[in-house]
């Protein structure tokens, strides 16, 4: 049988096939640069379905073709220069650590400080480094000085690491939380919004919110939310894990005064690397997650205070950002939800059983979409894929709904989609095997 694309998505071929696809380029981002020149001024829209456009980007990563990889909702590959640029200077610190980490990479933090803050919409005194979002909404969670009896109020489809760490401040500091729930997909915005209004009471002095939550990928309304917060004297801690660098917005469009972010999903930094933004007004009230004096009180790097990290990692973020303006957010946007709608659409096309639990819009969702079967065990169905086929997925078991998670990137091919939805419609038709 002749060796096809389709053979070695399929898991046919052996490991050594993906000698036949095309080979990182080091010239990637200049040819980044240059494909951004074609099609200036077509709609992103329009881009969205060029594949001369994305065959560009995709050369951009260096990943093994034999696998397809629907879970960069977790972790994304970074692309091959950002990888070098953090090599590079892990071996450029490793010479001498204590003079080329600490005194030559670790300022440079400074201009990634800025751009990042340029990306985001707020003053660079206003913009932590830090690991990942975790980092970033712990250091808000245990952060903010809260009696016993005071109230916070979450979603039970909040980062279960949030939901943990807020149980402890149960158990230490006799807090209450008061987590609410809504359908998947919610019916509204403004449903969604009053289901948070009506969880609250006099002693509530938190709400946290996901930007996008990492289960469904529905888009919650963050702005509505932070607005009736602030009439009532509340604090609004955003986990925006999911949302930097996924779809465009800015601090503005939320009006918040407190954002959490992973960069080593769809920012496509090195992994290890977050950001935490705090209002500047608001600093002094937030303690850090580890130890500083009392003179940085109200200076954004407390926040930075973990002790020796290597600098390379939050360093690449640069190399990173400068490939997200290359790309442009408004056309990763539109080619991860045609990327979204082209498998969705089919599979719900292709049999009354498929649920996707995920609105396929461009307002309440991107990348990240939710797909059930119905009589078909979750779980069974991703080791399914993964152990067959090898096609990675996610599994996603909530007391009130369950499906696989399915987030492709945009070094996707449409071919991986198709491979994806084919083999989904096997299993509709055959059942497990």
């Amino acid at each position: 049988m002749p060796l096809t694309r389709r053979a070695i998505l399929s898991g046919a071929a052996t490991g050594a096939a993906a000698l036949a696809m095309p080979a990182f380029r080091a010239d990637a981002i200049g040819r980044a640069r240059e494909a951004r020149r074609s099609v200036a001024g077509t709609p992103s829209e329009t881009v969205a379905s060029d594949e001369t456009y994305w065959s560009h980007i995709q050369r951009a990563f260096d990943v093994d073709s034999t696998i397809v990889n629907l879970n960069n909702g977790g972790c994304s590959p970074t692309p091959s220069h950002v990888l070098e640029a953090m090599i590079r200077d892990l071996k450029f610190s490793n010479e001498m650590p204590v003079h080329h980490m600490w005194t030559v990479l670790e300022p440079r933090i400074e201009s990634v400080r800025r751009e990042l803050a340029r990306e985001f919409g707020c003053d660079p005194e206003e913009m932590a480094i830090t690991r990942n979002a975790s980092e970033s909404l712990e250091t808000l969670i245990f952060g903010l000085d809260l009696q016993p009896g005071d109230e916070v109020v979450v979603t039970n489809q909040n980062y279960p690491r949030m939901l943990t760490s807020w149980d402890q401040r149960v158990r230490r500091d006799r807090i209450v939380v008061r987590p609410i729930s809504f359908p998947v997909p919610p019916p509204s915005a403004a449903d969604v919004v009053r289901r948070f209004r009506e969880a609250l009471t006099p002693r509530t002095r938190v709400i946290e919110i996901t930007h996008i939550t990492n289960l469904t990928g529905q888009i919650l309304p963050v702005r509505d939310v932070v607005r009736m917060a602030r009439e009532r004297g509340i604090e609004v801690f955003v986990d925006g894990a999911h949302a930097f660098a996924h779809f465009p917005f800015r601090r503005d469009d939320l009006e918040c005064d407190y954002y959490g972010t992973s960069l080593h999903k769809w920012l496509l930094a090195p992994i290890g690397t977050g950001f935490l933004y705090v209002r500047r007004e608001k600093q002094k009230k937030i303690w850090p997650l580890m130890a500083a004096p009392a003179k940085m009180d109200q200076d954004i790097r407390k926040y930075e205070e973990i002790g020796t990290h290597p600098a390379a990692n939050h360093n690449a973020i640069a190399a990173a950002l400068a490939f997200h303006r290359e790309v442009g957010a408004e056309r990763k946007a539109a080619r991860l939800r045609w990327l979204r709608d082209r498998w969705a659409r089919r599979l719900l096309a292709a049999d009354p059983r498929v649920k996707v639990r995920t609105p396929l819009n461009a307002t309440e969702s991107c990348g990240i979409a939710l797909v059930s079967v119905e009589g078909v065990d979750t779980e069974k169905l991703q080791a399914h894929l993964w152990e067959k086929h090898r096609i990675m997925t996610t599994p996603i078991v909530h007391p009130e709904f369950n499906g696989l998670r399915v987030t492709p990137n945009i070094y996707t091919r449409p071919d991986e989609i198709d491979v994806f939805a084919e083999k989904v419609e096997d299993v509709l038709r055959k059942g497990l095997s």
